[in-house]
């Protein structure tokens, strides 16, 4: 098997489907994800997040469709493919007797074999210890440390292998602010000094706002959109409204062109005008609209069989 180069997507889906019995989980889906992206992947539940994910990891078989992740199928990939990849689950719970210094040096273990000059495996212990904030509760049996300190050390589970490719489930799931933005730090540090790719799932829209590269939207067990936040607001939106008051009374009006109708609004009322707010769409409101459109034509079907 031919292994990727810097010029492949590190993921690679064509066409992929999946199906539990007559039911459609995933009905086409096509993505790319290039080298050092951090690309997220959103969807209402049962969207089909999980198991595009599960697919991607090699720990599910897709009912259809062609899957290449670091240049292999993940679903025939062997141990050295693996060593590339990092997982990040919802929530790991074994070991409570350990410590995190014990824990990880055993499991860094496994990585020693794939170790490259160009890539060296895995992390030493003590920098990811204190790179995931846990470098004071090294020695702590792994039981009593807190949810937040508990989640640290599910990251440096994921990642004491240096992966290529790095999957985050719900990453900051019990994480306190402090916490989450230690974290967003790592990812950002992951990515632009590891070049690591990460690909994470999260419900937390303001999250996929400061990490993500790229947005997915997945519904209907399809993408429907893909592009930054930016671009996918820019694309869904296309329009700002801008609210004002002259005196008393209050004024709102949609524009796609801000800056002129802004500076047209000067020249007509200038002094007039006791309050100006410029309100962009959210990428809340992209999601919310996106999922929406991908819900109308199953709506359609749906009022078509009752009549």
């Amino acid at each position: 098997m031919r292994a990727a180069t810097d010029a492949d997507p590190v993921v690679s889906v064509r066409g992929m489907r999946m199906s539990y019995g007559s039911v459609d989980v995933l009905t086409r889906v096509d993505l790319d994800v290039r080298p050092g992206e951090v690309v997220c992947l959103l969807g209402p539940n049962g969207a089909g997040k999980t198991t595009t994910i599960e697919i991607l990891e090699g720990f599910r078989l897709p009912s259809a469709g062609q899957v290449r992740v670091l240049g292999e199928d993940p679903a025939t990939a062997g141990d050295a493919w693996r060593a590339r990849v990092g997982v990040v689950l919802q929530s790991w719970r074994d070991h409570a007797r350990w410590t995190p210094r014990r824990l990880l040096t055993s499991l860094g273990g496994y990585f020693l074999p794939y170790s490259t000059p160009e890539c060296p495996r895995p992390y030493d212990v003590d920098h990811l210890l204190g790179t995931v904030g846990l470098g004071e509760h090294a020695d702590r049996r792994i039981g009593t440390l807190s949810g937040g300190q508990r989640r640290r050390l599910d990251v440096a589970v994921g990642i004491i292998g240096r992966p290529e490719l790095l999957f985050l489930d719900e990453p900051t799931a019990g994480f306190d602010p402090q916490a989450r933005r230690d974290f967003h730090e790592l990812v950002h540090r992951l990515s632009d000094l590891e070049g690591t790719t990460i690909l994470l799932t999260t419900h937390d829209l303001a999250e996929a706002e400061k990490l993500a590269d790229r947005i997915l939207i997945l519904d209907g067990g399809r993408i429907v959109a893909d592009g930054s936040a930016d671009e996918l607001t820019r694309r869904v939106a296309g329009t700002a409204e801008v609210r004002w008051m002259q005196g008393s009374e209050r004024f709102v009006h949609p524009t796609a062109d801000v800056v002129g109708f802004v500076r047209q609004l000067f020249e007509q009322h200038g002094d007039e005008l006791t309050d100006l707010e410029v309100r962009k769409a959210s990428l809340e409101d992209t999601y919310l609209a996106m999922v929406q459109r991908s819900e109308v034509p199953t709506t359609a079907r749906l009022q078509e069989v009752a009549r």
